[in-house]
């Protein structure tokens, strides 16, 4: 079996412009594709992805050392294992589920409510620019517990972590910046840590701060590169589901005209989106040994890359798999926010998103509140849809045009709970 189709490059702009048009060609032809410009491997059939993702012995998170710890100033989550992982781990999740799910939801609507309001009476709204990724930093940080008039500035310098984390090839200009942007986002929380020592509240901030592992309180690093990995982790996937959802329902008119009949189909749908078009694309892994995957070698010590686009729609698991179809019996939408979960938007295993339930949460809230709002919604005229970015990827924007509503039923509270 071939190691790489030679026609086919996942750094070229080719490549970029709509990926999955090369994924079907990827899982027949070089399931397991080496780009030797990054010195790098790409796997593309579902079975292979699960597997590395679920053998956390055999492929380990060591490449994140270099891809993400400089930007986290420490050990993300995903670098752990053992007890430590599941300590960890288990404080953030206290943090983004039950009755503390439901007071983020509180927030999640207030903030959502006021992104919307100024664009009602208009009819039209950039619902990635002018709303969704406003509101993914808003959210994040009131579960933080960080000052929303800072927004602008965390969101600037977090745009810089993440580019650090998803850029296969930065050049070292735009390296430094990155860097750069990660030790201004640390100088600004460490005072924040400090004062939460001190004065904890109910935020996640002071949750960290609180919390011992072995013992021993975490460090001020710790706590850091935690609070900036959930930064990172909740802010970068949530607009572009949001966006990408609107376009799958109004590109398939008969499906949002079900889903506005029936509110009890929006999971469905919010599923199938993170299924077919899920916003992380790839996640990286370390082969620490040899391992075969249909007859190819990847050897040991080599960076994998999971392609998590072409395993969830690889034909061996789904039926037609490139259609967007929020009945499609072998999704289950009961177990799509879970381990169980038969799509990989989530990864799988031991580092599965630790923020599942959370997403859910947030995107379903939006999108019931949205919908009632955006009456007769629809493409902008001239607009030109566009998506981008490889590691993560989605709409750059998404102009829409929807029946304007009067200031009076603006304000009457159709759709909107303040």
């Amino acid at each position: 079996m071939p190691l790489a189709d030679p026609d086919v490059s996942v750094l070229s702009e080719d490549f970029a412009v709509d990926p999955s048009r090369w994924f079907a060609r990827l899982r027949e032809r070089a399931p397991v594709h080496y780009e030797p410009a990054i010195d790098s491997y790409f796997l593309s059939r579902h079975e292979d992805v699960r597997r590395v993702l679920t053998d956390h012995e055999a492929f380990t998170t060591e490449t994140l050392q270099v891809r993400a710890e400089p930007v986290m100033r420490g050990r993300v989550l995903a670098q752990m294992t053992g007890a430590e992982h599941t300590a960890k781990r288990k404080i953030v999740v206290r943090a983004l589920t039950g009755r503390a799910l439901q007071d983020h939801v509180h927030a999640v609507r207030a903030n959502a409510a006021e992104l919307i309001a100024p664009f009602l009476p208009e009819g039209r709204i950039d619902l990635v620019g002018d709303f969704g990724k406003p509101l993914a930093v808003r959210v994040t940080l009131a579960v933080l517990g960080l000052d929303p008039e800072d927004r602008e500035r965390v969101a600037a310098w977090n745009s810089g972590v993440v580019e650090f984390i998803t850029g296969l090839d930065l050049s070292p200009e735009r390296r430094r910046h990155c860097l750069d942007c990660a030790e201004q986002l640390e100088a600004y929380l460490r005072p924040v840590i400090e004062q939460r020592r001190r004065d904890p509240g109910e935020d996640l901030i002071s949750q960290l701060c609180a919390a011992e592992f072995d013992g021993v309180a975490m460090s001020d690093r710790d706590v850091t590169a935690l609070v900036v990995n959930v930064l990172a982790a909740a802010t970068e996937p949530a607009d572009k589901t949001l966006a990408l959802l609107f376009k799958h329902l109004i590109d398939h008119p008969e499906q949002l005209a079900e889903v506005r009949r029936d509110p009890e189909l929006l999971p469905a749908a919010i599923a199938e989106t993170l299924r077919l078009t899920p916003p992380v694309q790839l996640v990286p892994r370390r082969a620490e040994a040899d391992a075969v995957f249909g007859g190819a070698t990847v050897p040991a010590g080599a960076t994998i890359f999971c392609m998590i686009g072409a395993a969830n729609r690889d034909p061996e698991v789904f039926t037609a798999p490139d259609t967007f179809d929020i009945h499609r019996p072998d999704l289950g939408t009961a177990r799509s926010f879970t381990a169980a979960a038969q799509h990989l938007a989530f990864g799988a295993g031991l580092h599965q998103c630790v923020g599942a339930a959370f997403a859910r949460a947030e995107i379903e809230t939006v999108a019931g509140m949205l919908l009632p709002l955006l009456d007769r919604v629809r493409h902008s005229p001239g607009s030109r849809y566009r998506e981008a970015g490889l590691y993560t990827r989605g709409p750059v924007a998404l102009p829409l045009d929807f029946t304007p509503m009067t200031a009076r039923g603006a304000g009457s509270g159709r759709g909107i709970r303040r």
